[in-house]
């Protein structure tokens, strides 16, 4: 992509910015409902609550001036499956019953008022699982493509190879830190950055499921990952690859199929 594909105004993709005259039209457009799916968590010492969410938002609406194609994006939902990170404070989390029935009721709303697509753009570790099982069920019960990805996931190699001291997303981290500084370097709380690192975290046995409370996986800080090492030039890369890799998505034909009736 080149930055002349950001021609488009943010305004034009914010469903929030929209008059509904405006959001009935990219319906009979055909265009795709993005969803920010998130979370309002702690984050450290360095980093404020909103990080998921603000992360998610960026990410989508950066991807909807660049797809090509009709695309609206959602403010993002900002309460997700964040149980594990309670004890540090600054958390409100959902259960799944709750999380799943908040997608559902999206995904109702935008069926109804004429809009045939729906993709679920995450970017929360704690909601992977429950989203992808959520999405499945979703594109059955209201026959229409409901996609579901994770900005950490989306494209490929290319974060961590923009990484230095982590393998890839984390929590806090190089890479959430990063995209503080490409956005809002204000928000980023530089003199808690050198002690946020957490101590050494109790060891958790693979490959088993079970609840781990984050005050068991990264100790005293709630942080996973090196923010030291972030810069802005890492955080604009991060966007620019994700938004990439989410933009390729909304022109991806065959992931926009009618789900097949199997009921």
């Amino acid at each position: 992509m080149t930055l002349a594909s950001l021609d488009l105004p943010e305004d034009a993709v914010r469903w929030d910015r929209l008059t509904a005259p405006e959001l009935r039209d990219l319906a009979e457009r055909g265009a795709v409902v993005v969803l920010p799916v998130a979370a309002l968590e702690q984050h450290g010492p360095h980093l404020p609550v909103w990080t998921d969410s603000m992360i998610g938002h960026a990410c989508c609406l950066r991807a909807a001036r660049k797809a090509g194609v009709p695309a609206v994006v959602l403010p993002p939902m900002w309460t997700g499956m964040s149980e594990h990170h309670l004890p540090f404070g600054g958390t409100i989390s959902l259960d799944y019953a709750t999380f799943r029935a908040v997608l559902a009721c999206v995904c109702r709303s935008v069926k109804a008022q004429g809009f045939g697509r729906l993709f679920l753009v995450n970017s929360h570790g704690g909601n992977i699982d429950p989203l992808a099982v959520a999405a499945r069920e979703l594109c059955i019960e209201f026959g229409m493509p409901v996609v579901a990805t994770t900005i950490f996931h989306v494209s490929g190699e290319k974060l961590p190879a923009i990484l230095e001291r982590q393998p890839g997303v984390m929590h806090a981290c190089e890479a959430e830190t990063s995209y503080w500084l490409a956005l809002h370097p204000e928000q980023v709380r530089q003199d808690e950055v050198e002690g946020a690192l957490s101590d050494p975290a109790t060891s958790v046995p693979g490959p088993f499921s079970r609840f781990w409370s984050f005050a068991e996986r990264a100790p005293r800080t709630g942080v996973m990952g090196d923010p030291r090492a972030a810069t802005a030039d890492k955080g604009e890369a991060l966007l620019e690859a994700v938004s990439d890799a989410l933009a390729q998505a909304m022109r991806n034909e065959a992931l926009w199929q009618a789900p097949r009736k199997v009921w």
